[in-house]
């Protein structure tokens, strides 16, 4: 009588004769690297990994491993800079990891940062301006009367055009990033 096989043992005697190729194992190692890559970049951009901790972290992988992921986390910082307070912080961090020739790209981001700052400043103040001239016009006004405009629609389409405005200076420096 034949003897009877769980389906444990079936399951291993075909996997025994799949092999994987060193070309499978090269594309596994590559995504297990993006993926540690990967979740390097969201610890420290929620702020859970200090940009410290994170060059530790690199400097322990093999040298292969650190150079793929340190071009992936670049890629991402490059990626998402933006010009708020996340943007500064992915600037700084590209720069920790690519220290050469960053001084003019660094430059001209805190320029063009700055002068973003400074238009939606003046936005801001000129829609509080004109809400108070508006209240004014109702008979609302004193020294309690202060408007917010923070969230108010108009200061959403105003920064949404500062935004398309700033977009393409933003997107040079990307590109100049990306080439260094």
């Amino acid at each position: 009588m034949g003897e009877i096989k769980s389906t444990l043992d079936l399951a291993l005697e075909r996997t025994r004769k799949i092999k994987i190729s060193e070309k499978e194992r090269e594309e596994i190692k590559q995504r297990e690297t993006v993926q540690k890559a990967e979740g390097l970049f969201h610890r420290h951009r929620e702020g859970h990994l200090t940009l410290t901790e994170l060059v530790k972290e690199i400097a322990r992988m093999d040298e292969k491993t650190a150079a793929h992921v340190k071009a992936v986390l670049v890629s991402r910082w490059v990626d998402g800079l933006s010009l708020s307070q996340e943007g500064k912080r992915f600037l700084e961090a590209t720069e920790s990891l690519k220290p050469h020739g960053m001084d003019e790209v660094k430059k001209r981001f805190q320029s063009l940062l700055s002068e973003y700052q400074t238009a939606r400043e003046a936005l801001r103040q000129q829609l509080e301006t004109e809400s108070m001239d508006a209240l004014r016009r109702e008979g609302i006004y004193g020294s309690a009367v202060q408007p917010r405009v923070e969230g108010s629609q108009g200061l959403k389409e105003g920064t949404g055009k500062l935004d398309r405005l700033f977009k393409t200076r933003l997107s040079e420096i990307q590109q100049q990033l990306k080439a260094l």
